[in-house]
C-alpha cells in the first residue's frame, strides 16, 4: 500500500521574529550584476542591477522577483541615483519589469512594463503597456507617455532576468550592450513593445494588453486613471 507524503510548513516565532522551518527553493535568493546601457545619443553608462526572489508563486516553481533596484551615475552631474521597485502586497511581488533607462539633460527616465496581470490592472491598464518614471532630483514620479522625450526610443535593459538568464547575467563581470540586445532578441517576435518604445496603442488582445479587467476588489483597476508612484518605490541619493 502506497503511503501519502505530506509536507508541513511550520512557522516558529522567537522574540517576534518568524522563522520558516521549511523554505521553498530560491525563496530569498538575491542576484547582482553590472549592465552596459546604450543611451539615445550613442553614449553608454554602466548600471548596477539587484534583485531578490520571493512573494507569491506556484508550488514547485522558483519564486519571482519580489524586490529590485537599478543604480547609476548621471554622467554630467556625477550624481548617484537609485531606482527601487519594492514588494507590493496587492500583487504579491514587485510591480514592474524594467525595459529601458535613458538620461536627457541630466534627467533620468526609466521605462517599465507592469509585471503580470495584477500589476497591469493596478497601474490603470496602460496601452501601450508602459509605466514611465521620471527622476525629479529627489524622487521618482510617474509621467504620461506623451511627456517622455521623443528621442527616447531604444529598449536597452535586459528584460528577462530570471532562471538561466539570471545565472548568465551574474556570471559575467559586465553585461555588454551587445549582450543585452542578444538576450532580448528572443522576445522581439511576439512582443512589439520590446522592439522599441512604441507610441501608439497595441491592438486588443496583443501580448502586453490582453489581461482581463476583473471586477472583484482584488483585481479591479484603480479609480484614479493616473496613479503616482508611491515614494517608497523610488528613492534617489
Amino acid at each position: 500500500m502506497k503511503r501519502a507524503i505530506i509536507i508541513f510548513l511550520t512557522i516558529m516565532t522567537f522574540g517576534g521574529t518568524s522563522v520558516n522551518a521549511f523554505a521553498f527553493p530560491g525563496f530569498g535568493k538575491t542576484a547582482k550584476w553590472k549592465e552596459e546601457v546604450l543611451l539615445h545619443d550613442g553614449s553608454k553608462i554602466v548600471v548596477e542591477r539587484w534583485q531578490k526572489h520571493g512573494g507569491r508563486h506556484e508550488i514547485g516553481q522558483e519564486p519571482g522577483v519580489s524586490d529590485q533596484s537599478i543604480s547609476f551615475t548621471i554622467p554630467r552631474t556625477k550624481k548617484i541615483v537609485t531606482w527601487k521597485d519594492n514588494y507590493s502586497e496587492e500583487i504579491g511581488r514587485s510591480n514592474f519589469i524594467a525595459v529601458a533607462l535613458h538620461i536627457l539633460n541630466s534627467t533620468p527616465y526609466i521605462i517599465t512594463t507592469p509585471r503580470l496581470c495584477l500589476s497591469y490592472n493596478k497601474w490603470g491598464r496602460p496601452n501601450p503597456p508602459y509605466v514611465i518614471l521620471k527622476y525629479d532630483g529627489s524622487i521618482w514620479k510617474r509621467i504620461e507617455l506623451s511627456e517622455l522625450p521623443k528621442e527616447v526610443k531604444k529598449i536597452n535593459l535586459v528584460i528577462e532576468t530570471q532562471g538561466s538568464d539570471e545565472e548568465e547575467l551574474v556570471s559575467q563581470k559586465l553585461v555588454s550592450a551587445e549582450k543585452v540586445k542578444e538576450l532580448n532578441s528572443s522576445l522581439l517576435r511576439d512582443h512589439e513593445q520590446y522592439r522599441e518604445i512604441i507610441r501608439v496603442p497595441l491592438k486588443p488582445g496583443s501580448l502586453g494588453v490582453s489581461c482581463p479587467d476583473w471586477g472583484s476588489p482584488r483585481y479591479i483597476s484603480p479609480k484614479a486613471p493616473f496613479p503616482i508612484l508611491p515614494k517608497s518605490n523610488g528613492t534617489g541619493k
